[in-house]
């Protein structure tokens, strides 16, 4: 097999997300599968879909596209607040889509009511992490425009946490989120089917025994494909965090100085410059030089028992340790980090290996 490639073995996705839509339905939590990592790969969604996942969410119109034409019977979730440029597609290919922006809403509405069709709308609501989403002060106002518009459904509010600044979802803004939603609730007379809370990044919280109160719907990426929440990248138990691993060649071994030394400046991937270094009277150590680079993957999200990670440029991986044992045409699997694994999924250098299949 032809290599860097991920190996993706799809039993233990399905196990995990098995796992997680059963636990969470247990708290009344219904699963939005978010493939966004994948670039939305059918064969991963459809695991899902398999394993009872309410709805796949996507950042990119072009993987709703994709994934619409392949028949899943669930609905498809833009969770990316929704370019003006591109509200035709969006209403085209996804059910429901995430906003913030009463110019956006209105457009969507108009080409809701071009296509003849009803477009779901989730609120997202601003809470602390300054990415996405409206000011409690505006949310009443915007739910009001959202309900006035023909052609739209408003679904819920939503939140989004611990992506731009790490800000943990806990019981004072998941609190706030619930208080939102029943002050809406009794304000207009309606009853909003989603109070989403947010993304992997929740389960802490959750798993902490609180009163988890309106919350009842959750968009899952990094708990589903490796295992872990985002915020301490805690593996969580009973799930796989080795279902997608990266294997790359080694391409020389050699025993080298452990420094490098001579006039030193900025490289393509490191600030400097640093003070000048003679070259080094110390013990050689082996070095392993794999043929993976910052183009196929984040390095610092790779991890390996006894494998230490030197550097990187473009195009290599420079590694110690455990590399007194690699020669070239060994390979060497690594675990992945969430953005290591974004990054070779986008990479065209990066092939995909599958491995097994749903039970």
């Amino acid at each position: 097999m032809s290599a860097p490639r991920l190996e993706i073995h799809l039993e233990h996705l399905q196990h995990n997300a098995t796992t997680m839509v059963n636990r969470l339905a247990r708290q009344g939590i219904k699963v939005t599968g978010v493939s966004k990592a994948t670039l939305g790969l059918p064969e991963i969604v459809r695991t899902w879909v398999a394993a009872g996942v309410h709805s796949i969410g996507e950042s990119r119109i072009e993987s709703i596209e994709s994934l619409s034409r392949c028949e899943l019977g669930v609905p498809l979730l833009l969770i990316r607040s929704p370019m003006l440029s591109q509200v035709d597609r969006v209403v085209a290919h996804a059910a429901i889509s995430c906003n913030s922006e009463a110019v956006v809403l209105k457009a969507l509405a108009a080409a809701a009511h071009c296509q003849g069709v009803r477009h779901g709308v989730l609120l997202m609501v601003e809470l602390g992490d300054l990415r996405e989403g409206i000011l409690a002060a505006d949310l009443e106002a915007m739910v009001l425009l959202t309900l006035a518009l023909p052609n739209l459904l408003l679904v819920g509010i939503g939140t989004n946490l611990g992506c731009q600044n790490g800000v943990a979802p806990d019981e004072a803004n998941m609190g706030e989120l619930s208080r939102l939603i029943e002050a809406l609730e009794r304000r207009f007379g309606i009853r909003l089917e989603w109070c989403s809370g947010g993304n992997s990044a929740n389960l802490p919280w959750l798993t902490g025994g609180g009163d988890r109160g309106r919350i009842n719907h959750l968009r899952l990426g990094e708990a589903l494909l490796l295992g872990r929440e985002p915020l301490s990248r805690t593996a969580i138990p009973g799930l796989y965090t080795d279902a997608i691993t990266l294997v790359a060649e080694v391409i020389e071994s050699k025993r080298k100085p452990s420094r490098a030394w001579g006039t030193r400046h900025c490289t393509s991937f490191a600030n400097g410059p640093v003070a000048p270094q003679k070259q080094p009277d110390q013990p050689m150590a082996m070095r392993a030089l794999l043929a993976l680079g910052e183009q196929d993957a984040d390095p610092a999200g790779l991890s390996a028992p006894g494998i230490n990670i030197e550097g990187a440029s473009s195009d290599h991986l420079v590694v110690s340790g455990a590399a007194e044992a690699l020669a070239p045409g060994d390979e060497q699997r690594f675990q992945v980090s969430y953005s290591s694994l974004l990054r070779a999924m986008t990479s065209p250098f990066v092939s995909r290996c599958f491995i097994g299949g749903p039970a």
